[in-house]
């Protein structure tokens, strides 16, 4: 496969071969939901917490007397029936995450890459290097790229004018080709990849 490579103004300015091996038909997808269901997992922190009967403040003390009161039977102040007792079966503290084999995560990108190819949402531009931070000036070179919905921007490295430029803009997220996941590539309307970038991704999945 062939990605036709522009330059920052929008203009044709060469091809680059995709040198990671495809992954087609039906393969991959089982690969693809597990990958996204453990890095889902991964992103709870799992801090929620209450406390039992045993764990809340309060005396050892009968509140009152078993019989005669005409009330009914209570034994203690922390009881779950009542205000500022115990939880019953409340969360705790756990660990949701999940493993996920190296093979398995690189099998889940080369699918979720191929399917986007193959989709078309894959774009290639040479460099992409802003001479100031300003927002504004981003915005005009994604138009001349024709991105108009939300974007995943890939570079070799984040630059200072480019985390700048990119911060205020909710619909475009930074990212770098090592950091580069499943998640992140399936999450966006359009991939960006500056071409340096593209180069160490196909480095990183031909091993």
């Amino acid at each position: 496969m062939k990605l036709t490579v522009k330059d920052i103004d929008g203009k044709e300015s060469g091809e680059l071969d995709v040198k990671f091996p495809l992954v087609e038909g039906g393969k991959g997808t089982q690969a693809v939901h597990d990958v996204i269901v453990a890095y889902q997992a991964n992103q709870r922190m799992g801090t929620a917490s209450t406390k039992t009967m045993g764990e809340v403040a309060g005396t050892g003390r009968k509140p009152w007397r078993q019989k005669g009161t005409g009330r009914a039977r209570a034994g203690s102040f922390q009881s779950p029936l009542w205000r500022g007792g115990g939880v019953v079966f409340g969360p705790k503290p756990r660990d949701f995450s999940k493993k996920v084999s190296r093979k398995t995560k690189q099998l889940a990108l080369r699918k979720a890459l191929t399917e986007r190819l193959n989709a078309g949402d894959v774009l290639v531009i040479d460099d992409l290097k802003l001479d100031s931070p300003k927002t504004k000036g981003f915005i005009g070179l994604l138009k001349k790229l024709e991105v108009n919905g939300t974007a995943l921007v890939v570079a070799p490295a984040i630059e200072q004018n480019l985390r700048l430029a990119a911060r205020n803009l909710r619909k475009i997220e930074l990212t770098t080709a090592d950091d580069l996941n499943t998640y992140q590539v399936l999450r966006r309307d359009k991939l960006l990849f500056t071409r340096p970038a593209f180069e160490k991704l196909e480095q990183r999945l031909a091993d």
